[in-house]
């Protein structure tokens, strides 16, 4: 088994596939930050950093942030201290130009990339989860009328407002996010195959189990 002295990980996974969870896990476990771009970005909007001014325009817009302001932010997160030892990557890349823009970061920053997380999750299994999200409009609260429900089915146990479906957790806009996530997805897991660098992980299991397969997969831990 392999000890890294350092452990740059990719997290891939669709909508609901768990990815923030085991990333928050991990990034515990090995003392590695979780970098998320979306995050990232609000960060920046928020912080009003010439980067953040860039990609708020651009958004305000209803336009996607191009690959040259995301890999700026990602060179300038990943040249931090905290990420010397390793960092979990989570949203980026997105793509296959991504990937080569995130090559040529690590390169520069005279890194490797040492594992690509797939979680695999069936597509059935993601409108399950997601469809059955409801939100209190009050105070923000999530339920799920599966894994966790209201006392009453159907209103907040806090509030006692009725809760709502977003948009998003809608069946056809979750089906349709799920499309354009294989459709972007399959070619950069298909490079990174070419590299030896995928490990795919059964996202259907149990949170713990997820975790389990996951350092398993990665061996031994970071080495001082």
């Amino acid at each position: 088994m392999s000890i890294y002295r350092s452990l740059n990980l990719i997290l891939l996974g669709p909508p609901g596939s768990g990815k923030g969870t085991q990333a928050k896990v991990l990034s515990e476990k090995y003392h590695i930050p979780h970098v998320s771009t979306g995050d990232m970005l609000r960060d920046e909007v928020r912080r009003g950093t010439g980067l953040g001014r860039q990609a708020k325009a651009i958004m305000d817009r209803g336009e996607l942030v191009p690959d040259e302001i995301v890999g700026s932010m990602i060179l300038h997160r990943l040249d931090k201290e905290d990420c010397a030892r390793g960092v979990i990557l989570d949203g980026y890349p997105r793509n296959v130009a991504q990937a080569g823009v995130l090559d040529g970061i690590l390169a520069e920053l005279g890194r490797t990339l040492e594992r690509v997380i797939v979680i695999d999750v069936d597509d059935e299994e993601i409108v399950r989860r997601l469809g059955g999200r409801r939100s209190c409009p009050k105070c923000g609260r999530v339920y799920h009328l599966v894994f966790n429900p209201p006392r009453d089915g159907k209103t907040c146990d806090d509030c006692g407002v009725a809760l709502v479906q977003r948009d998003d957790d809608r069946e056809d806009v979750i089906r349709e996010r799920l499309r354009l996530y294989h459709q972007k997805t399959a070619p950069l897991i298909e490079l990174y195959e070419k590299r030896g660098l995928i490990v795919t992980i059964d996202g259907s299991q149990p949170v713990e189990g997820v975790t389990g397969s996951i350092i398993d997969a990665l061996g031994s831990p970071l080495s001082a």
